[in-house]
């Protein structure tokens, strides 16, 4: 998992690991000066718990993707590209307190992606949208 954490810590002390210097990573924890990698985090509305279960439906309903590790407020999945089986590596962290859900996708090798990250995140808060649990 992808994740920066002590032991005992909430969600809104959770950080995702930064991006590398490369373009095949997104992040909603990038610096808001960091555009290349900066995804904006998905907004909750109505109950959290929601959100979240929603996510994961929507993470797995995608193809080639598998939830790996999870916790009550983080996951990692990986997804697998259909021709050369390249896997990037999907994190999240919800953070109840705040109504959010932050993000990342990353290639684990190349320096390009051609945009397939940042895209797998709109498409993943589009099926959220649709589902009514996020803005």
């Amino acid at each position: 998992m992808t994740l920066i954490t002590a032991s005992h810590t909430n969600a809104s002390e959770k950080k995702l690991a930064p991006c590398p210097g490369s373009p095949n990573c997104v992040s909603s924890q990038a610096s808001d000066a960091d555009k290349e990698h900066f995804i904006v985090p998905f907004k909750i509305i109505g109950k959290a718990e929601d959100a979240w279960k929603a996510l994961k439906q929507a993470l797995v309903s995608q193809s080639r993707t598998v939830i790996t590790e999870e916790t009550e407020d983080t996951l990692h999945a990986e997804a697998t590209s259909l021709v050369f089986r390249f896997v990037d590596d999907v994190d999240a962290i919800l953070d109840a307190e705040t109504g959010l859900i932050h993000i990342r996708s990353a290639s684990r090798v190349g320096y390009s992606d051609l945009g397939v990250n940042r895209r797998r995140m709109e498409k993943l808060r589009l099926a959220l949208q649709k589902a009514g649990v996020i803005e």
